[in-house]
């Protein structure tokens, strides 16, 4: 019986979208690309083996002609496919809406080369039935742009990687690989660290006080900072450079520089000082909401608030989608559908109320260069919204939904709105210096869309949208007087290393790369050992330098930031038909009058000092001492003890580094290389010997098993402190470290909590609940009283420490634990170390009493523990209406008869 076939990507889309469609369709999916450039030798082709350019499976020579097999486990799907389109009367190509998917669905159609029958493009941003249906009503042609652009792409990667990479292998190491994108992110990860290496740190030290500003105002007692003295502002870290300096900028404008005896003898010459306030300035404040999620704001959020990676997030998201919860999640665009805006909006209004809808629908555009307008920002499915509580969803794709649902809720709410005030207040210092404080504060009148949604930041230090600040209400001549006056020092930090959401928002920021392919650059450089994570910072390793050094060294423009972001508008160009794709693939292969190519370049590199590469000289070109990037890992090489250079060898950790590879840290290593093990005594209770030494991890201490020791038998080890070095270490320090992981004691219900210490860091241990400890040194002297309270906190997500409470209310009349008002991730709530609660919309963190917590806390209760599978507390949204769908008409695209052109190869 004659059948419609459609072809989606994945079989879980292929399940959603058949139970749609009904009788009449037949659903099944290609398993994502059904062909490709081959991979190795044995898939390629016999006919172009021996071709110049075989190895490439590009014909360099005549229009840079790709020649494509079907790997050979698709080759029974394939034939599967073909059978289904024998008794089809009509194929549906149903892949993403993306240059990818669209690719797709050319090699489908090329490939199984359907005869008399109609074909159709079928496209679609969301897997509901009233959309799936659309899509089936207005298909469209395939958009052969859009194909040739990814084709484009797809051959400049296959010849930057088949080019460089060998170059790699013969001068660095073998089984490296290089890429158009992963080599320039490489490089921004390591021209971080090198950042980072030469930073010099500057002290500086200023003055925090408390002020009184004296009975019958609210709050009385508030914060302030030293400003000026004699009308010269006081320095602050923004004002000294990299090398420790004041910046040119900050000295010219005459900026003081306080030591530490100077704050110290203002502190002491202002204990009687009284201030008048010389000057109050407020400003109206306005927070308009944030745009909707597109991939790469979902992925920094993802995260900030869930400690998400960025292939996490994208594996969940595609979940998802393709169970119909989400819109597509691979799209540049901020744009709702006016379907969506509408659901928002019923959302906003019987979950916040009226008073927090705007009058007007807002609109967002893409600031995203290219953008593509026709597809939407990443929201929950439908034309009405699911709570999350609605879903059923448990886990992470409970909480991804969750963020995505409160993001596009927020996007459509009022703005948040209060006032800022910045006070200055002076007096006199016994020296006769006149000395200025400062204090800033925002209190918000109008919550807006903050009540929904408030968002991360990567800068802990950075003040979130929705934090307050109340100062009382002063005019100018008021007098406040100081209750507390404290000098405060400051060391300036190295710029931060990237992590997986700031590596994004750097590469988006560049115009580097596609965010789609974000994830998988980030997943290649980490898994290809050029970056490694420790905690969520993406650390470069020695081998990256090496890489680094050789690319930039002798293939500048194809790792420069602009070329490859430069790249990227040309990829659009091609997707927009302005350029000629083999115009482009032959200046970038063989250079033109302009720039040099990249054969001229691989093929004229002459002689390459491998041993310079990979050496990095520590400390300084006079130093002696060198690291080297060897086959088996970084090791370093300083002068024997008879002088004799490279005279002694020591590995360096793995997990150390490179701007912690310092001169004083290269002697250490070099004096105690891995393996050397240093006598410290015998145990005291087992009696044997126990010796400290470097290993592949840093310096630890072990036991010394006896010959006659079983062979299961191992011996205790544990890693030194960071306070600690292999100078220094005593037998003493020895049998500490050796007695973690170390049992604290037992909790109310009898679970053992002990104190170890991890990769990331110190942390107690309760069962399967980790919480991390401030520092190494209280593993050893954590009381089971203090456990307890750590325990009695909310969990933090992701590794922050867990921030201070907003407001300390009192008691629970019910649990007798103390109740505090907190900040998290979707808003203020109060709890008493048991039950958490959040805030209604009508309570503030200023106004709420302990009467009212407790009344909260009592209704949370009432619910019982939290269940996974769903969240109690929002409100249900409307009964989904079963609207007739008016889906706007996809616009026809021109198919440009290309497809005959393209040549591809037989199949091996």
């Amino acid at each position: 019986m004659a059948h419609k076939l459609v072809i989606v990507e994945s079989p879980a889309k292929a399940r959603t979208i058949a139970g749609y469609l009904g009788a009449g369709y037949v659903v099944e999916s290609s398993i994502g690309h059904i062909r490709d450039l081959p991979n190795n030798a044995a898939d390629t082709p016999a006919k172009i083996k021996d071709k110049p350019w075989g190895r490439l499976a590009v014909d360099v020579e005549h229009d840079f002609t790709p020649y494509y097999v079907v790997p050979r486990d698709k080759k029974s799907h394939i034939t599967k496919l073909k059978g289904l389109l024998k008794d089809a009367d009509e194929l549906f190509l149903a892949t993403d809406e993306d240059r990818e998917g669209e690719a797709i669905a050319w090699h489908l159609l090329d490939e199984l080369k359907p005869k008399n029958i109609p074909v159709k493009r079928m496209v679609f941003h969301e897997i509901t039935k009233a959309a799936i249906l659309a899509a089936v009503e207005n298909p469209r042609e395939i958009a052969m742009d859009l194909v040739e652009a990814q084709e484009t792409r797809r051959i400049l990667d296959r010849l930057y990687g088949y080019e460089v990479s060998p170059v790699l292998w013969r001068k660095v190491m073998s089984g490296l690989s290089a890429g158009r994108v992963q080599s320039v992110a490489t490089r921004l990860v390591v021209d971080r660290e090198k950042e980072r290496m030469a930073f010099r740190s500057a002290s500086y030290w200023d003055i925090d006080g408390s002020f009184d500003a004296g009975a019958g105002l609210d709050p009385r007692i508030f914060p302030g900072k030293l400003h000026s003295i004699d009308g010269s502002r006081v320095a602050r870290g923004s004002d000294f450079g990299d090398d420790g300096q004041l910046k040119a900028s900050s000295a010219s404008k005459s900026v003081v520089h306080l030591d530490r005896a100077r704050a110290e003898a203002l502190v002491s010459g202002l204990q009687d000082t009284t201030y008048d306030v010389r000057s109050v300035e407020s400003k109206p404040y306005k927070r308009s909401p944030y745009a909707p999620f597109r991939t790469t704001t979902l992925q920094q959020e993802a995260s900030r608030k869930l400690g998400m990676s960025a292939s996490g997030t994208m594996s969940v998201a595609q979940r998802l989608y393709e169970n119909g919860f989400i819109t597509y999640m691979r799209t540049d665009s901020t744009t709702l559908s006016g379907s969506a805006i509408g659901a928002a909006r019923d959302q906003v209004r019987e979950l916040y109320g009226a008073e927090y809808l705007p009058d007007k629908p807002r609109v967002y555009a893409s600031k995203v260069k290219n953008a593509q307008e026709a597809h939407e920002a990443i929201r929950p499915a439908g034309e009405s919204f699911r709570t999350p509580a609605q879903t059923g969803l448990t886990g992470e794709q409970f909480r991804l939904y969750e963020l995505i649902w409160m993001r596009t809720v927020a996007s459509q709410m009022k703005d948040a709105v209060g006032n800022s005030v910045s006070i200055r207040y002076g007096g006199a210092a016994t020296s006769g210096e006149d000395v200025v404080f400062s204090s800033s504060g925002r209190v918000i009148t109008f919550h807006g869309f903050l009540k929904a949604y408030v968002e991360g930041t990567d800068d802990k230090a950075a003040a979130r949208d929705d934090q307050e600040t109340r100062l009382p209400l002063l005019v100018e001549g008021n007098r406040v007087t100081a209750a507390s006056l404290q000098a405060q020092g400051h060391d300036t930090k190295p710029p931060a290393r990237f992590t997986e959401a700031t590596l994004i928002k750097e590469l988006e920021e560049r115009e580097i790369g596609r965010p789609s392919t974000y994830a998988s650059i980030i997943g290649t450089i980490l898994n290809r050992g050029y970056v490694y994570k420790k905690g969520t910072a993406l650390v470069p390793a020695w081998l990256a330098f090496s890489v680094v050094r050789l690319l930039t060294d002798h293939f500048t423009r194809l790792i420069s930031y602009e070329f490859t972001a430069g790249m990227e508008d040309i990829l659009d160009d091609i997707a927009g038909g302005r350029r000629d794709r083999n115009t482009e693939l032959a200046e970038f292969y063989y250079g033109s009058d302009k720039v040099a190519g990249l054969h001229p370049l691989v093929n004229g590199l002459g002689d390459i000092d491998a041993k310079e590469l990979a050496t990095f000289p520590v400390g300084g070109p006079d130093s002696g001492i060198a690291l080297r990037v060897g086959r088996y890992g970084p090791y370093l090489e300083g002068p024997g003890d008879d002088g004799a250079p490279a005279g002694k060898r020591a590995n360096v950790p793995d997990d150390l580094p490179p701007d912690e590879l310092t001169m004083e840290k290269a002697k250490e290593l070099l004096a105690n290389p891995a393996g050397e093990e240093i006598h410290l005594g015998e145990h005291p209770e087992t009696g044997l010997t126990v010796v400290a030494k470097n290993g592949r991890y840093g310096p630890f201490v072990t036991e010394v098993l006896p010959e006659d020791a079983p062979k299961k038998a191992k011996p205790r080890t544990g890693s030194l402190f960071k306070s600690m070095s292999l100078d220094t270490i005593s037998l003493d320090d020895a049998v500490k470290l050796l007695s973690l992981p170390r049992v604290v004691g037992e909790d109310a219900e009898g679970v053992e909590i002990t104190a170890q210490n991890g990769r990331y860091g110190p942390y107690l241990k309760k069962g399967t609940d980790s919480r991390s400890i401030d520092s190494e040194e209280k593993l050893l002297s954590i009381t089971l009283d203090e456990a307890l309270a750590i325990y009695a906190q909310p969990k933090q997500r992701g590794r922050a420490a867990a921030a201070p409470p907003l407001k300390e209310l009192g008691p629970d009349p019910v649990s007798g634990q103390p109740v505090v008002v907190k900040s998290g991730r979707f808003g203020d709530y109060v709890t008493d170390g048991e039950y958490n609660a959040t805030l209604r919309k009508d309570d503030t963190v200023e106004a709420i009493t302990i009467e009212r917590a407790a009344e909260l806390l009592a209704e949370r209760r009432e619910k019982g523990p939290a269940k996974k599978t769903a969240k109690k507390g929002a409100k249900k949204a409307p009964a989904k209406k079963t609207a007739k769908t008016s889906a706007k008409k996809a616009a026809a695209k021109k198919t440009t008869k290309k497809a005959a052109a393209k040549k591809t190869a037989k199949k091996a």
